[in-house]
């Protein structure tokens, strides 16, 4: 089967770069969306030019200039967006409505997967405020979709790895400490935790099957499924040491939340229906969803304990990956030709 052509939105985003990768890694013709007023962001020019070299086709568009998007999508059967929700206030995921617009006017794309990647919205229609601005916007762009009658694929990827095993399930930390831990509760709350790179080569795989067609695909890797106590035991194991532990209690997270400003709000609210209430695995996936690790046993997911090995006193890395050709000066500077 001829596989899509892929535009990518975002991509020289935290999620966005990863999913460049996994798709020219699937070999599928893979275009990258970048603003013609990029002005002199050199690190992500770098990004967009290392891009290139791998093989991607750069185009300039805007969500200021509806043509430009219009012809983007016309290039492809396939149009992922990466845009981040961390622009709380100004509403940044709205900001896909104008996409949903160019697809429509376009009506050549097969299949949308805009920009989720976390917590199912759908599952989110009581969450606290005002972390549900997030999930509420996602229901707005949803609803537009279905609407347009845009045929698509919702990617539910739950935590992603960086952000929660670094800190061992503490909101603020991202480097999990040797001291002490602080627990959400009894620590005991089921939450599922996938690796930034596993999510983005899952999100590819499903672009061209049909089993994932209008469906909500949710990102459940079984050895992955582990509450933060758990998590802690991992990092316990793996430097030879039991953590001091501590506890806060859902009052007391709640008195906390409030006292934040608002980005901070939205970020805790997560943290509180993810640890406090385990959002992410206290449902059945229904008729309207599918479960990536059934649907492609052939990705070799990295599983947590995998994971942190990263943040364990480290060695040299080309002594441990001789086999990676790093780039030399001369080849470095061809690009510039």
């Amino acid at each position: 089967m001829e596989k899509s052509k892929v535009l990518i939105v975002g991509a020289t985003g935290y999620l966005g770069k990863r999913l460049v990768r996994a798709s020219l890694e699937e070999g599928h013709e893979t275009y990258v969306v970048h603003r013609p007023e990029i002005g002199v962001d050199i690190e992500r020019i770098q990004m967009l030019l290392s891009f290139k070299e791998k093989g991607a086709r750069l185009v300039p568009a805007s969500f200021n200039d509806h043509q430009s998007l219009v012809n983007a999508v016309k290039l492809v059967d396939v149009v992922i967006c990466a845009i981040s929700g961390v622009h709380f206030r100004s509403h940044h995921i709205l900001l896909q409505l104008k996409l949903v617009d160019a697809i429509k006017e376009a009506g050549n794309v097969k299949r949308f997967l805009p920009s989720e990647f976390g917590t199912d919205p759908a599952r989110m229609k009581n969450a606290i405020e005002p972390g549900r601005v997030t999930f509420d916007d996602k229901m707005v762009v949803r609803k537009a979709i279905e609407d347009a009658n845009i045929p698509f694929t919702y990617i539910s990827a739950n935590c992603f790895a960086g952000y929660f095993l670094g800190g061992l399930c503490q909101p603020g930390y991202i480097l999990p400490s040797r001291e002490s831990v602080l627990l959400l509760g009894d620590g005991n709350k089921k939450a599922i935790y996938v690796d930034e790179d596993d999510i983005a080569k899952y999100t590819i795989k499903t672009i061209d099957d049909p089993r994932t067609l209008n469906k909500t695909v949710y990102l459940r890797p079984p050895k992955n499924i582990l509450s933060q106590r758990e998590v802690v035991q991992v990092w316990e194991k793996l430097i030879g040491k039991e953590l001091q532990k501590s506890s806060i209690s859902e009052e007391e997270f709640i008195a906390t939340l409030k006292e934040q400003d608002y980005a901070q709000q939205v970020g805790l609210g997560h943290y509180y229906h993810v640890c406090f209430e385990g959002c992410l695995a206290n449902f059945e996936i229904g008729s309207d969803g599918v479960e990536a690790s059934e649907l492609y046993p052939d990705v070799e997911y990295t599983s947590v304990e995998e994971y942190m090995k990263r943040y364990v006193d480290g060695v040299e890395a080309s002594e441990l990956y001789p086999e990676v050709e790093y780039t030399s000066v001369e080849e470095y500077m061809k690009r510039y030709v």
